[in-house]
Protein backbone atom coordinates (compact mmCIF):
# COMPACT_ATOMS: atom_id res chain seq x y z
CA UNK A 1 0.00 0.00 0.00
CA UNK A 2 1.99 3.05 -1.18
CA UNK A 3 0.08 6.95 -0.80
CA UNK A 4 -0.12 6.74 -4.28
CA UNK A 5 -2.72 4.17 -3.98
CA UNK A 6 -4.67 6.46 -1.42
CA UNK A 7 -7.86 8.43 -2.71
CA UNK A 8 -7.26 11.98 -2.58
CA UNK A 9 -5.92 13.28 1.06
CA UNK A 10 -3.02 15.06 -0.66
CA UNK A 11 -2.17 17.42 2.29
CA UNK A 12 -2.00 14.99 5.00
CA UNK A 13 0.18 12.42 3.04
CA UNK A 14 2.53 15.29 2.18
CA UNK A 15 2.33 15.72 6.24
CA UNK A 16 2.81 12.35 6.99
CA UNK A 17 5.90 12.01 4.50
CA UNK A 18 7.24 15.16 6.12
CA UNK A 19 7.21 13.48 10.16
CA UNK A 20 9.28 10.56 8.92
CA UNK A 21 11.72 12.75 6.71
CA UNK A 22 12.70 14.70 9.62
CA UNK A 23 12.75 11.89 12.09
CA UNK A 24 9.64 13.17 13.64
CA UNK A 25 7.52 9.48 14.64
CA UNK A 26 5.17 9.61 17.14
CA UNK A 27 5.47 6.13 19.58
CA UNK A 28 1.36 6.38 19.54
CA UNK A 29 -0.75 7.61 16.73
CA UNK A 30 -4.38 7.81 16.35
CA UNK A 31 -5.82 8.16 12.88
CA UNK A 32 -9.54 9.45 13.01
CA UNK A 33 -11.91 9.52 10.16
CA UNK A 34 -14.50 7.25 8.81
CA UNK A 35 -13.90 3.65 6.61
CA UNK A 36 -14.65 5.85 3.47
CA UNK A 37 -12.39 8.34 3.91
CA UNK A 38 -9.12 5.92 3.87
CA UNK A 39 -7.58 6.05 7.42
CA UNK A 40 -6.65 2.31 7.61
CA UNK A 41 -5.04 2.06 3.97
CA UNK A 42 -3.55 5.47 4.95
CA UNK A 43 -2.08 4.38 8.37
CA UNK A 44 -0.70 1.21 6.08
CA UNK A 45 0.88 3.40 3.43
CA UNK A 46 2.58 5.24 6.38
CA UNK A 47 3.85 2.27 7.48
CA UNK A 48 4.84 0.61 4.25
CA UNK A 49 7.00 4.39 3.75
CA UNK A 50 8.44 4.36 7.53
CA UNK A 51 9.57 0.94 6.68
CA UNK A 52 10.80 0.86 2.71
CA UNK A 53 14.75 0.63 2.37
CA UNK A 54 14.44 2.57 -0.87
CA UNK A 55 11.89 5.42 -1.01
CA UNK A 56 11.73 8.17 -3.02
CA UNK A 57 9.56 10.78 -4.51
CA UNK A 58 7.77 11.20 -1.53
CA UNK A 59 6.39 7.59 -1.32
CA UNK A 60 7.81 3.91 -0.49
CA UNK A 61 9.47 2.03 -3.86
CA UNK A 62 6.77 -0.84 -4.08
CA UNK A 63 9.46 -3.55 -4.86
CA UNK A 64 11.47 -4.39 -2.06
CA UNK A 65 10.71 -7.21 0.42
CA UNK A 66 9.73 -4.47 2.97
CA UNK A 67 6.87 -2.83 0.93
CA UNK A 68 5.96 -6.12 -0.69
CA UNK A 69 5.40 -8.13 3.21
CA UNK A 70 3.52 -4.88 4.35
CA UNK A 71 1.21 -4.34 1.26
CA UNK A 72 0.28 -8.33 1.91
CA UNK A 73 0.08 -7.05 5.96
CA UNK A 74 2.22 -10.00 6.25
CA UNK A 75 5.44 -8.50 7.66
CA UNK A 76 6.84 -9.56 10.90
CA UNK A 77 7.49 -6.71 12.43
CA UNK A 78 4.38 -5.36 11.88
CA UNK A 79 1.40 -6.55 14.01
CA UNK A 80 -2.44 -6.53 14.11
CA UNK A 81 -5.53 -6.07 16.41
CA UNK A 82 -8.63 -5.94 15.32
CA UNK A 83 -12.22 -6.84 16.76
CA UNK A 84 -13.12 -10.09 16.33
CA UNK A 85 -15.59 -12.73 17.17
CA UNK A 86 -17.53 -16.03 16.47
CA UNK A 87 -21.23 -17.50 16.38
CA UNK A 88 -21.21 -20.23 18.72
CA UNK A 89 -18.35 -19.49 20.87
CA UNK A 90 -17.98 -21.88 23.87
CA UNK A 91 -18.06 -20.28 27.27
CA UNK A 92 -14.03 -19.24 28.43
CA UNK A 93 -13.20 -19.34 24.61
CA UNK A 94 -10.87 -17.42 23.87
CA UNK A 95 -10.80 -15.57 20.27
CA UNK A 96 -7.78 -13.89 19.01
CA UNK A 97 -6.95 -11.02 15.75
CA UNK A 98 -4.66 -13.70 14.95
CA UNK A 99 -7.03 -16.11 14.24
CA UNK A 100 -8.99 -13.92 11.56
CA UNK A 101 -5.91 -12.71 10.31
CA UNK A 102 -6.14 -14.28 6.80
CA UNK A 103 -9.65 -13.53 6.38
CA UNK A 104 -8.60 -9.97 7.30
CA UNK A 105 -5.86 -10.41 4.62
CA UNK A 106 -8.10 -11.07 1.75
CA UNK A 107 -10.92 -8.10 2.65
CA UNK A 108 -8.12 -5.74 3.00
CA UNK A 109 -7.14 -6.87 -0.22
CA UNK A 110 -10.40 -7.23 -2.27
CA UNK A 111 -11.46 -4.20 -1.38
CA UNK A 112 -8.08 -2.34 -1.51
CA UNK A 113 -8.18 -1.14 2.31
CA UNK A 114 -11.24 0.62 2.13
CA UNK A 115 -14.14 -1.25 3.86
CA UNK A 116 -16.14 -0.33 6.78
CA UNK A 117 -16.74 -2.52 9.93
CA UNK A 118 -20.09 -4.25 9.16
CA UNK A 119 -18.17 -5.32 5.66
CA UNK A 120 -15.76 -7.03 8.42
CA UNK A 121 -17.83 -8.31 10.52
CA UNK A 122 -20.22 -9.51 7.60
CA UNK A 123 -17.26 -11.66 6.37
CA UNK A 124 -17.16 -13.07 10.13
CA UNK A 125 -20.52 -14.16 9.94
CA UNK A 126 -21.58 -12.56 13.00
CA UNK A 127 -25.27 -12.09 11.83
CA UNK A 128 -27.31 -9.30 13.33
CA UNK A 129 -26.61 -9.37 17.10
CA UNK A 130 -23.12 -10.06 17.77
CA UNK A 131 -20.30 -7.71 17.21
CA UNK A 132 -16.73 -7.62 17.19
CA UNK A 133 -14.57 -6.75 20.40
CA UNK A 134 -10.74 -6.79 21.46
CA UNK A 135 -10.59 -8.29 24.22
CA UNK A 136 -8.58 -8.08 27.39
CA UNK A 137 -6.87 -11.52 26.47
CA UNK A 138 -6.10 -9.60 23.69
CA UNK A 139 -4.36 -6.83 25.18
CA UNK A 140 -1.91 -9.10 26.65
CA UNK A 141 -0.89 -10.81 23.36
CA UNK A 142 -0.23 -7.32 22.42
CA UNK A 143 2.34 -6.72 25.11
CA UNK A 144 4.08 -10.00 24.73
CA UNK A 145 4.62 -9.61 20.80
CA UNK A 146 5.87 -6.19 21.17
CA UNK A 147 8.12 -7.55 24.18
CA UNK A 148 10.53 -9.13 21.87
CA UNK A 149 13.27 -7.32 19.31
CA UNK A 150 12.33 -6.06 15.59
CA UNK A 151 12.88 -8.97 12.47
CA UNK A 152 13.94 -7.01 9.96
CA UNK A 153 12.59 -3.14 9.92
CA UNK A 154 13.81 -0.77 12.30
CA UNK A 155 10.36 -0.50 13.98
CA UNK A 156 7.91 -2.86 16.11
CA UNK A 157 4.67 -1.31 14.96
CA UNK A 158 1.41 -2.54 16.01
CA UNK A 159 -1.56 -1.73 14.36
CA UNK A 160 -5.32 -1.61 15.83
CA UNK A 161 -7.92 -0.85 14.25
CA UNK A 162 -11.29 0.54 15.73
CA UNK A 163 -9.61 0.16 19.24
CA UNK A 164 -12.90 1.60 20.42
CA UNK A 165 -13.81 -1.57 20.53
CA UNK A 166 -11.68 -2.65 23.09
CA UNK A 167 -13.33 -2.89 26.94
CA UNK A 168 -12.14 -0.68 29.54
CA UNK A 169 -9.72 -4.10 30.98
CA UNK A 170 -8.41 -4.30 27.66
CA UNK A 171 -7.54 -0.37 27.13
CA UNK A 172 -6.33 -0.24 30.92
CA UNK A 173 -3.93 -2.80 30.20
CA UNK A 174 -2.43 -1.01 27.42
CA UNK A 175 -2.14 2.41 29.06
CA UNK A 176 1.35 1.76 30.39
CA UNK A 177 3.39 0.27 27.06
CA UNK A 178 1.27 3.46 25.35
CA UNK A 179 2.82 6.07 27.96
CA UNK A 180 6.18 4.37 27.98
CA UNK A 181 6.83 1.79 25.11
CA UNK A 182 9.81 0.57 24.31
CA UNK A 183 12.58 1.64 22.38
CA UNK A 184 11.27 1.90 18.53
CA UNK A 185 8.24 0.76 19.20
CA UNK A 186 5.30 2.42 17.17
CA UNK A 187 1.27 2.03 18.13
CA UNK A 188 -0.94 3.09 15.23
CA UNK A 189 -4.67 3.55 16.27
CA UNK A 190 -7.37 3.37 13.67
CA UNK A 191 -10.54 4.44 14.45
CA UNK A 192 -13.90 5.79 13.24
CA UNK A 193 -15.22 7.08 16.66
CA UNK A 194 -12.28 8.79 19.09
CA UNK A 195 -15.20 9.86 21.38
CA UNK A 196 -15.59 5.90 22.50
CA UNK A 197 -11.83 5.76 23.68
CA UNK A 198 -10.78 6.10 27.09
CA UNK A 199 -9.54 9.67 28.09
CA UNK A 200 -6.62 8.48 29.15
CA UNK A 201 -5.88 6.43 25.68
CA UNK A 202 -6.80 9.98 23.96
CA UNK A 203 -3.99 11.87 26.08
CA UNK A 204 -1.42 9.27 25.00
CA UNK A 205 -1.89 9.55 21.35
CA UNK A 206 -0.79 12.23 18.75
CA UNK A 207 -4.32 12.05 16.62
CA UNK A 208 -4.08 12.49 12.67
CA UNK A 209 -7.19 13.47 11.84
CA UNK A 210 -8.11 12.35 8.28
CA UNK A 211 -10.96 14.67 7.08
CA UNK A 212 -13.51 13.51 4.22
CA UNK A 213 -11.97 13.14 0.48
CA UNK A 214 -12.67 16.76 -1.74
CA UNK A 215 -15.63 16.67 -3.57
CA UNK A 216 -13.80 17.01 -6.71
CA UNK A 217 -11.37 13.94 -5.90
CA UNK A 218 -14.77 11.78 -5.45
CA UNK A 219 -16.05 13.54 -9.21
CA UNK A 220 -12.91 12.58 -11.07
CA UNK A 221 -13.30 9.20 -9.21
CA UNK A 222 -17.03 8.67 -10.44
CA UNK A 223 -15.82 9.37 -13.85
CA UNK A 224 -13.28 7.27 -13.67
CA UNK A 225 -15.61 4.38 -13.10
CA UNK A 226 -17.24 5.14 -15.54
CA UNK A 227 -19.47 8.14 -15.04
CA UNK A 228 -19.62 10.13 -18.36
CA UNK A 229 -22.08 13.15 -17.33
CA UNK A 230 -20.63 15.89 -15.56
CA UNK A 231 -23.58 16.62 -13.31
CA UNK A 232 -24.55 13.37 -12.59
CA UNK A 233 -20.38 12.91 -11.54
CA UNK A 234 -21.07 16.14 -9.50
CA UNK A 235 -24.36 15.28 -7.99
CA UNK A 236 -23.06 11.52 -6.92
CA UNK A 237 -19.89 12.92 -5.54
CA UNK A 238 -22.09 15.97 -3.16
CA UNK A 239 -24.06 12.78 -2.48
CA UNK A 240 -20.85 10.79 -1.08
CA UNK A 241 -20.24 13.59 1.26
CA UNK A 242 -16.54 12.68 1.31
CA UNK A 243 -16.76 9.16 1.80
CA UNK A 244 -15.56 6.99 -1.31
CA UNK A 245 -17.94 3.77 0.21
CA UNK A 246 -20.63 5.64 -0.22
CA UNK A 247 -19.75 7.08 -3.35
CA UNK A 248 -18.94 3.18 -4.44
CA UNK A 249 -22.48 1.80 -3.12
CA UNK A 250 -24.31 4.83 -4.94
CA UNK A 251 -22.27 3.78 -8.55
CA UNK A 252 -23.58 0.51 -7.66
CA UNK A 253 -26.69 0.96 -7.31
CA UNK A 254 -26.66 -0.43 -3.94
CA UNK A 255 -27.27 2.33 -1.30
CA UNK A 256 -30.49 2.79 -2.67
CA UNK A 257 -32.35 0.16 -0.94
CA UNK A 258 -30.63 1.17 2.10
CA UNK A 259 -31.35 4.74 2.00
CA UNK A 260 -35.14 4.65 1.04
CA UNK A 261 -35.44 2.68 3.89
CA UNK A 262 -33.72 4.88 5.81
CA UNK A 263 -35.79 8.14 4.31
CA UNK A 264 -39.01 6.27 4.91
CA UNK A 265 -37.74 5.86 8.59
CA UNK A 266 -37.16 8.97 9.05
CA UNK A 267 -40.17 10.61 7.15
CA UNK A 268 -42.77 8.44 9.89
CA UNK A 269 -40.63 9.80 12.70
CA UNK A 270 -41.07 13.47 11.51
CA UNK A 271 -44.76 12.73 10.74
CA UNK A 272 -45.58 10.78 14.02
CA UNK A 273 -43.35 13.35 16.24
CA UNK A 274 -45.36 16.38 15.00
CA UNK A 275 -48.70 14.72 15.08
CA UNK A 276 -47.86 13.57 18.91
CA UNK A 277 -48.49 10.06 18.31
CA UNK A 278 -46.38 9.03 21.36
CA UNK A 279 -47.93 5.52 21.39
CA UNK A 280 -47.08 4.69 17.58
CA UNK A 281 -43.92 5.84 18.32
CA UNK A 282 -43.13 3.73 20.56
CA UNK A 283 -43.75 1.05 17.58
CA UNK A 284 -41.73 2.94 15.35
CA UNK A 285 -38.94 3.00 17.79
CA UNK A 286 -39.32 -1.55 18.24
CA UNK A 287 -39.15 -1.55 14.27
CA UNK A 288 -35.49 0.11 14.47
CA UNK A 289 -34.84 -1.69 17.11
CA UNK A 290 -34.94 -5.15 14.91
CA UNK A 291 -32.01 -3.85 12.53
CA UNK A 292 -28.45 -4.53 12.77
CA UNK A 293 -26.69 -2.21 14.73
CA UNK A 294 -24.40 -0.93 11.97
CA UNK A 295 -27.66 -0.51 10.39
CA UNK A 296 -29.24 1.74 12.93
CA UNK A 297 -25.94 3.88 12.99
CA UNK A 298 -26.41 4.07 9.24
CA UNK A 299 -30.16 5.45 9.77
CA UNK A 300 -28.56 7.96 12.44
CA UNK A 301 -25.99 9.05 10.13
CA UNK A 302 -28.81 9.47 7.50
CA UNK A 303 -31.68 11.49 9.58
CA UNK A 304 -28.69 13.69 10.58
CA UNK A 305 -28.05 14.29 7.00
CA UNK A 306 -31.83 14.72 6.52
CA UNK A 307 -32.22 17.47 9.48
CA UNK A 308 -29.05 19.40 7.82
CA UNK A 309 -30.31 19.78 4.58
CA UNK A 310 -33.97 20.69 5.87
CA UNK A 311 -32.47 23.17 8.28
CA UNK A 312 -30.30 24.79 4.86
CA UNK A 313 -34.01 24.76 3.23
CA UNK A 314 -35.22 26.56 6.28
CA UNK A 315 -32.84 28.58 6.37
CA UNK A 316 -33.29 30.04 2.70
CA UNK A 317 -30.33 28.84 1.48
CA UNK A 318 -31.01 26.18 -1.24
CA UNK A 319 -28.45 26.38 -3.30
CA UNK A 320 -26.32 24.77 -1.18
CA UNK A 321 -28.87 21.89 -0.34
CA UNK A 322 -27.82 18.55 -1.56
CA UNK A 323 -31.29 16.62 -2.24
CA UNK A 324 -33.48 15.76 -5.03
CA UNK A 325 -36.29 14.03 -6.01
CA UNK A 326 -38.32 12.73 -2.94
CA UNK A 327 -36.17 13.60 -0.74
CA UNK A 328 -35.95 17.32 -1.58
CA UNK A 329 -39.98 17.25 -1.85
CA UNK A 330 -40.53 15.89 1.73
CA UNK A 331 -37.70 18.13 3.28
CA UNK A 332 -39.38 21.29 1.43
CA UNK A 333 -42.24 20.78 3.32
CA UNK A 334 -40.96 19.44 6.63
CA UNK A 335 -37.81 22.57 6.66
CA UNK A 336 -40.57 24.86 8.86
CA UNK A 337 -40.05 22.39 11.77
CA UNK A 338 -36.71 22.86 11.92
CA UNK A 339 -34.39 25.77 12.78
CA UNK A 340 -31.97 27.76 15.03
CA UNK A 341 -34.32 26.69 17.71
CA UNK A 342 -33.96 23.01 17.60
CA UNK A 343 -31.04 21.98 15.05
CA UNK A 344 -28.36 21.51 17.66
CA UNK A 345 -30.61 19.72 20.28
CA UNK A 346 -31.50 17.23 17.59
CA UNK A 347 -27.94 16.65 16.24
CA UNK A 348 -27.15 16.26 19.59
CA UNK A 349 -30.11 13.76 20.69
CA UNK A 350 -29.19 11.86 17.46
CA UNK A 351 -24.88 11.64 18.20
CA UNK A 352 -26.05 10.63 22.01
CA UNK A 353 -28.42 7.72 20.16
CA UNK A 354 -25.56 7.01 18.10
CA UNK A 355 -23.11 6.21 21.10
CA UNK A 356 -25.40 4.42 23.26
CA UNK A 357 -25.26 1.85 20.37
CA UNK A 358 -21.92 2.11 19.91
CA UNK A 359 -21.42 0.41 23.35
CA UNK A 360 -24.11 -2.02 22.83
CA UNK A 361 -27.27 -0.67 24.34
CA UNK A 362 -30.70 -2.14 24.29
CA UNK A 363 -31.84 -0.80 21.13
CA UNK A 364 -35.28 -1.12 22.20
CA UNK A 365 -34.20 1.62 25.12
CA UNK A 366 -32.15 3.31 23.56
CA UNK A 367 -35.05 4.50 20.49
CA UNK A 368 -37.88 4.60 22.55
CA UNK A 369 -35.94 7.46 24.54
CA UNK A 370 -34.73 8.91 21.35
CA UNK A 371 -38.10 9.00 19.16
CA UNK A 372 -39.81 10.34 22.53
CA UNK A 373 -37.43 12.89 23.05
CA UNK A 374 -37.29 13.92 19.32
CA UNK A 375 -41.09 14.48 19.24
CA UNK A 376 -40.86 17.01 21.57
CA UNK A 377 -38.18 18.96 19.76
CA UNK A 378 -40.73 18.78 16.48
CA UNK A 379 -42.62 22.02 15.95
CA UNK A 380 -43.58 24.36 13.73
CA UNK A 381 -41.20 27.57 14.20
CA UNK A 382 -42.91 29.88 11.82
Amino acid sequence: MRFADIIGQDELKRHLIQSVDTGRVGHAQLFSGQAGTGALPLAVAYVQYLCCRHRHDGDSCGECPDCQQIAALAHPDLHWAFPVNKQGKKSGEIVLSDQFLPLFRELFAERNGYFSPQEWYDRLDLGKTLKGAIAAREAEEIIRKLSFKSFESEYKIMLIWLPETMNEEAANKLLKILEEPWEKTLFLLVSEEPALLLPTILSRTQEVHVPRIAPEVLEETARAQGVDDPLKARNLARLADGNLLTLRRLLAGENDTVQRENFSLFCTLMRLSYNDKHLELIGWAEEVAQLAREQQRAFLRDMARLLRESFILHAGISSVCYLWGEELAFCTKFAPFVGTDNIEPLVAEIERAMMQISRNGNPTIVFTHFALTVSKMIKRLG
